[in-house]
């Protein structure tokens, strides 16, 4: 991730963006949720959210919080979720970075939506604070194009575009 200056930093989790990432991701199919994270603070904190959701009282209260918090996974790097999907046999996954900057390279959302019919593996990244690092959307195999408002204001919480783009991707078109 990136703070305002476009330094690199790591960012804190929120218990938001777990929940709320995790229902849509539910909801819409997806396979897993990777929270990659190296902190280990960061990392103890999760586990005491999981922990409360999966197996404590939030879990036995809410048995569909659970379903969803179950897809949560927790990873070091990029490179472990890769081997991690690698090593379950989906396949190298290509990687798609998402950002709130259009950029020459970027491709439209329907166009991505087109390429997930395939069945290969894809593996969606999102980034928090600023958003994800240039180094890490060069080196990425797709680049999305930014979800836009009817604004010029483009600064969507992670777990908003989150669900949005899921919806574009995945949802029932005509619908509703």
């Amino acid at each position: 991730m990136v703070n305002k200056n476009r330094e690199r930093i790591t960012s804190a989790v929120t218990n938001l963006d777990l929940h709320d990432i995790a229902r849509a991701a539910k909801t819409y199919g997806v396979r897993s949720f990777h929270v990659v994270m190296p902190l280990a603070d960061q990392k103890s904190l999760i586990d005491k959210i999981l922990n409360h959701w999966i197996s404590g009282a939030g879990g036995r209260y809410n048995p569909l919080r659970r379903e969803a918090m179950e897809m949560i996974q927790t990873k070091n790097s990029v490179a472990d979720v890769l081997d991690h999907i690698r090593n379950e046999g989906a396949g190298v996954p290509k990687t798609v970075a998402t950002s709130a900057r259009k950029q020459a390279r970027s491709i439209r959302i329907s166009a991505f939506r087109d390429m997930l019919r395939s069945g290969e593996p894809y593996l969606l990244n999102f980034g928090t604070a600023w958003g994800l690092a240039d180094d890490f959307i060069a080196h990425s195999d797709y680049l999305l194009n930014p979800i836009r408002g009817n604004s010029d204001y483009n600064h969507l919480s992670v777990r908003s575009a989150a669900a949005i783009m899921l919806d574009r991707l995945m949802g029932m078109k005509g619908e509703g």
